[in-house]
């Protein structure tokens, strides 16, 4: 056997995983072949073992399924994968019914199908170690449990006690396993970890699981029970109005508890074996399995940072600007122990910033979660302050002040004498060339874009962009520094908007583009949420501020008369420029813009919009709106490919979906292309362009792009 080792000794058979060439435990080709080979093993020995213990030969105790070799699976590959789950559970269900104890050594952590492993053993013994993560995560990359998973946390938890984990995805350590009945016993180190498991089998003779016993009734009752009958009649709603029908994989995985709830045990494994072998060839998972692992992994593992640079470790960051972003990052920063200076023009401005981390922080603190000595912690580690010389000694100082190329300007030139040794200036533009500001600093190599989002205690993702003179000790510091934060960086080349912004800017103005056209702002609303966005663009527009996007706009304008250039504004632009600088509606913070916000009440489109915008002999489709959203901003990620903007996929992907809220079904704005097939894709593009105009057009150098980082088969 290559990744099993099989020993027979004193009556305990011990299974051990160690799959060769790899740091983890996998559910490969060899380990499926081996597992029938040892399950084979154990029934030609039965009459010596009396108990069975699974370990592992890793750091780790199983890692789940072999997702390289699930990417390469084709629509027809279903049936093959059927036979293959169902062999495997064979397997299971021989060494769990054998009579003698099995016990699981989970030796660190056990997640997806190596949760599903580690649920074979009767008894479960897990080190005592909070880092340690178990679960079933599957549901986050398309697929549902379907080696037991979700039959035995149904069986184990009941109907309603098994849904977060299930259709939430929501892991636990061991100490929560404990408490749940997921775990029967924890253990201090590796070396009580065994024993305790040859001191469980010496002292049980048998062993069953629950559901095997004749007296046993699923916790809560089965869908016969009134109580439960009711939670799910209402259940598939709620689910499908969280869904909207994009992701199949939770709506398959609530039937395969259900439906396995009403059968017996392994009529309701066959049920599950069919839900995973309809969704592990689908394009949705293939899709979620390149963004939600191998890409989000390249940019936790640092990929995108440039090698042989030591690590940097944060312990004092200054902030220029304590308004809404400035005060995030503020917070970030000292919930994460860093010492942090904030500064402004004024200390009441400087306070107030400082303040904020108090308003994030009181909910928790109110509930039990955070202690008021840890809240008052992590205020005192935010210094407030109107003098820039208090800004002495950070390593890293971080301009977050109004979208003014001047004002930026002054309040950098005044920081950046204040800098430790080797430290280095960033600024927290959305759109400005880093290039550009760059100029206002001694060092221009030390000077990088450390791009926020907004609200930065939710928002996961920071761009990190590299100016033209910015060197690679800089951009491996920001990496770490945004990794030091919790959150995920990505690191993009610079240009006017960058990557996320520039590409969200096509999403807003496509929608205001079609509403200029006579398209009824409702559809385009509509049409946005019904292909995943989290809101529409005309929302979005009013929550970022019309006149923030006019003030981008007159900036533009300036920036290009400064280069003997016009900027020649779409006609998305120019329709908001009218609906602020005419008809006075500036956003949700000036009172009103697409959307009227009436007190105590929903918020609700602006009725002039159809007078003003709609044309009611326009002939639209519902599908051609859903596309010129999400095609354009794919376009505008292979443009930025193209020009250099980019330069990986794992960037272009996570950037999209956790910086611009790109639809995860589609695995990121760069995935889409490959999901759609790059032959239909620029088909469409062809189309969308003729018909809609050139936000949609693909260029040699663009179809180019799209092949050089096409995924390799």
């Amino acid at each position: 056997m290559k990744t099993i080792q099989y020993e027979l000794h004193q009556g305990v058979a011990t299974i051990t995983f160690d799959e060769p060439g790899s740091p983890v435990n996998t559910m490969c080709a060899d380990w499926q072949r081996d597992m029938s080979t040892v399950t084979g093993l154990v029934v030609r020995d039965k009459a010596l073992i009396k108990g069975i213990i699974l370990a592992s030969n890793k750091s780790t105790f199983f890692a789940g399924a072999d997702l390289k070799a699930t990417l390469k699976l084709q629509a027809s590959d279903a049936p093959r994968v059927f036979a293959e789950i169902e062999q495997l559970k064979k397997n299971f269900r021989t060494l769990e019914t054998l009579g003698v104890p099995v016990v699981s050594c989970i030796n660190g952590a056990a997640l997806g199908g190596g949760w599903e492993v580690a649920l074979v053993g009767h008894h479960r013994i897990a080190l005592d170690n909070p880092r340690i993560q178990l679960g079933l995560p599957e549901i986050t990359l398309g697929l549902i449990p379907g080696a037991t998973g979700i039959t035995k946390m149904t069986r184990l938890l009941g109907l309603q006690g098994a849904q977060p984990y299930i259709l939430e995805s929501r892991l636990f350590n061991p100490r929560e396993a404990l408490e749940l009945g997921l775990v029967h016993e924890l253990a201090p180190d590796a070396t009580t970890l065994r024993a305790a498991a040859e001191a469980y089998i010496a002292t049980h003779a048998s062993a069953q699981h629950p559901w095997d016993a004749k007296d046993y009734k699923m916790p809560g009752g089965t869908p016969a029970n009134p109580k439960i009958a009711g939670m799910l009649s209402v259940a598939p709603a709620v689910l499908k109005q969280k869904t909207r029908g994009l992701y199949p994989a939770p709506e398959a995985a609530l039937a395969a508890m259900v439906e396995g709830a009403m059968v017996d045990y392994d009529t309701a494994l066959r049920i599950e074996s069919r839900y995973l072998a309809q969704l592990i060839v689908s394009p949705v998972a293939r899709n979620m399995i390149t963004a939600f692992f191998f890409h989000l992994n390249a940019v936790k593992g640092g990929s995108s940072r440039p090698a042989d640079v030591p690590k940097f470790k944060p312990r004092k960051v200054g902030i220029l600007g304590a308004g809404m972003m400035g005060a995030g990052i503020a917070y970030a920063q000292a919930s994460r122990g860093i010492d942090t200076v904030l500064e402004d023009v004024s200390l009441e401005n400087a306070e107030l910033g400082r303040a904020y981390s108090l308003r994030v922080t009181q909910p928790r603190v109110d509930k039990g979660q955070m202690s008021v000595v840890a809240q008052q912690a992590l205020l005192a580690r935010i210094t407030p302050t109107d003098h820039a010389k208090d800004l002495q000694g950070c390593e890293l100082i971080i301009e977050a002040v109004t979208e003014n190329r001047d004002v930026k300007a002054q309040v950098t030139r005044e920081a950046e004498a204040q800098l430790a040794p080797g430290g280095f200036m960033a600024s927290n533009t959305s759109t400005l060339p880093i290039t550009g500001l760059a100029k206002a600093v001694a060092r221009p190599e030390k000077f990088v874009g450390i791009h926020f989002f907004s609200p930065v205690d939710k928002m996961q993702l920071v761009e990190i962009i590299r100016g033209q003179k910015t060197d690679d000790e800089t951009i491996a510091r920001a990496y770490d520094y945004v990794q030091a934060l919790g959150k995920l960086p990505i690191v993009v080349n610079d240009s006017r908007g960058f990557y996320t912004s520039r590409t969200f800017g096509t999403f807003v103005m496509e929608g205001a583009t079609m509403l200029g056209e006579g398209v009824p702002a409702p559809v385009i609303e509509n049409a946005a949420v019904q292909a995943g966005m989290p809101v529409g663009p005309l929302a979005v527009l009013d929550e970022t501020a019309l006149s923030l996007a006019v003030h981008v706009l007159d900036q533009t304008r300036a920036d290009y008369k400064a280069e003997g250039k016009v900027y020649e504004p779409g006609s998305g632009e120019l329709l908001v420029e009218r609906m602020v600088k005419t008809l006075r509606r500036a956003g949700r913070h000036a009172g009103g813009g697409f959307y009227d916000y009436p007190p105590g009440q929903r918020k609700h489109l602006w009725p002039e919009l159809k007078g003003l915008f709609e044309d009611p002999k326009l002939d639209w489709s519902l599908q051609d709106v859903k596309d010129r959203l999400l095609y354009r901003q794919s376009v505008e990620t292979v443009r930025c490919l193209a020009e250099g903007v980019l330069t990986t996929a794992h960037d272009a992907n996570i950037g999209s979906i956790f910086g611009i809220g790109f639809p995860a079904w589609t695995g990121g704005a760069l995935q889409f292309v490959y999901g759609q097939g790059i032959d239909a894709f620029e088909k469409r593009c062809d189309d969308l362009a003729r018909r809609f105009g050139q936000g949609f057009l693909l260029d040699g150098a663009a179809r180019d792009a799209i092949r050089r980082f096409a995924p390799q088969p």
